[in-house]
């Protein structure tokens, strides 16, 4: 066989580049159009048919726009202005109203550049336009997206599709304690020590199903530099889905949040109250209805457990004693009815007993139990799972007459100073009850 070399015509070369360009011209979101340097139309892409309606067959090879998409009265006004971008530097914006085949206007914003030849001499224009309202709305797009992610008053985050925080704005990175930049690509877990997985279960359910159909509140726990912090957030969550693929392609989700802690708490601590103040109204008309004044007492003692602890003790002080002795209690070890006591044996409390710091101070005392300490109930003759109490003491017309303390176990939080203006409001009806029965000879 001959070695000799087959010459390829050099326009089969050019060919393939030729339907290379205009597959990448038809493929482009922008409308295109160009412009060789006499002013008449060498290329025009779909979209610019799409918007138009003029196709590239009627379009190339037409000088200018005049006469078919622009008005003969703005025609030489328009394409002197696209001209001279030649011979100028750089991009420039215009915008035309430019006429569409079935004769209706279209208002378009057009960036336009001059074209080079080899020897550097201008040989053209090339022209990219679009709708000026999906232009503006594209802006908007954008600008709401910086103004999310810069000035917004409530925490942006956009996770990706494995639960790690790609984009943080300020607020959230305040209210998550923690820079920008070092939020990014780490596990929710590495800040929130309790409410993640509630958190996770929400950002899975938004990935899989779509946006939840109501703003969610999420008890969250964060690990901070000065400790834990307890946060109620009110979060929204979003699907992301990329735009440019064919079906949608999830890129994960944008979760919005406030802190509605502080309105949380005070709705709580609402709610607490009116109901504090129902069982005190209840126990008085309950209490109304004995004729024992130490069955009152009891009576007062059950209606305030309700939701405030597990178990209760009245210790009293007999008449010319010192020693605090039991005069009722709730039952050990599940709670029930409080039980009067008898015995009349005084109780052996070692110095610094809680009851005994309440009747000294002539207050209220709060204690909890110090971790790993298996012995602090018992060896304060308490009911057993016994981890905070609340001590009170019983005055009535200027006396002391011992102390009512309340016990919570491991399931309660501990005692806080609202707890202890409760079960002072409790204690006074329950001394003014134990006088009663002294004044009457019990």
């Amino acid at each position: 066989m001959s070695a000799s070399r087959i010459e390829q015509p050099e326009h089969e070369h050019e060919q393939p580049t030729s339907d290379l360009l205009a597959a990448l011209l038809d493929g482009m979101d922008a409308a295109l159009c160009a412009f060789d340097a006499d002013g008449v139309i060498t290329h025009w892409n779909r979209e610019a048919e799409r918007i138009l309606g003029w196709s590239p067959e009627e379009a190339v090879g037409q000088r200018g726009f005049a006469g078919w998409a622009v008005r003969t009265a703005d025609a030489d006004e328009v394409q002197g202005r696209l001209m001279a971008v030649m011979g100028l530097p750089g991009r420039q914006v215009h915008e035309f109203a430019l006429l569409r085949k079935d004769g209706g206007r279209v208002l378009v914003r057009m960036q336009s550049a001059g074209v080079r030849a080899a020897d550097g001499k201008p040989a053209g224009v090339y022209c990219a336009f679009s709708e000026v309202h999906a232009q503006i709305d594209l802006e908007r797009a954008i600008a709401l997206s910086e103004a999310l992610f810069e000035d917004a008053s409530w925490g942006v985050v956009l996770v990706d599709v494995d639960l790690r925080p790609t984009v943080v704005n300020a607020h959230a990175a305040r209210a998550l304690s923690a820079g920008r930049s070092t939020l990014l690509g780490r596990p929710l877990g590495e800040l929130i020590v309790q409410g993640v997985d509630e958190l996770e279960g929400a950002l899975h359910h938004v990935l899989a199903e779509g946006a939840l159909p109501a703003p969610a509140e999420i008890w969250v726990t964060l690990r901070t530099a000065e400790g834990v912090r307890r946060r109620c957030w009110r979060c929204g969550f979003l699907r992301l889905a990329s735009p440019l693929a064919e079906e949608p392609v999830p890129l994960g989700v944008g979760w919005l949040f406030q802190d509605v802690t502080e309105s949380k708490e005070a709705a709580q601590e609402a709610a607490r109250l009116r109901f504090r103040a129902n069982q005190l109204h209840r126990a008085s008309h309950a209490a109304a209805e004995c004729e024992d004044p130490m069955e009152a007492a009891a009576s007062y003692l059950d209606y305030a457990l309700a939701g405030f602890a597990d178990h209760a003790l009245i210790d009293l002080i007999p008449v010319g004693s010192t020693k605090l002795v039991r005069a009722a209690a709730t039952p050990a070890p599940e709670p029930g009815p409080t039980l009067p006591n008898v015995s009349g044996v005084p109780l052996r409390y070692a110095a610094g007993h809680p009851a005994l710091q309440a009747v000294e101070r002539i207050g209220a005392v709060r204690a909890s139990c110090a971790p790993g300490d298996a012995d602090w109930a018992a060896d304060r003759l308490w009911p057993a799972g016994t981890v905070h109490a609340l001590s009170v003491v019983l005055r009535s017309r200027g006396l002391t007459l011992g102390a009512v303390s309340f016990l919570r176990g491991s399931s309660r939080a501990a005692f806080e100073r609202p707890d202890a203006v409760y079960a002072e409001s409790v204690a006074v009806r329950i001394a003014a009850a134990v006088d009663l029965a002294r004044a009457l000879g019990g």
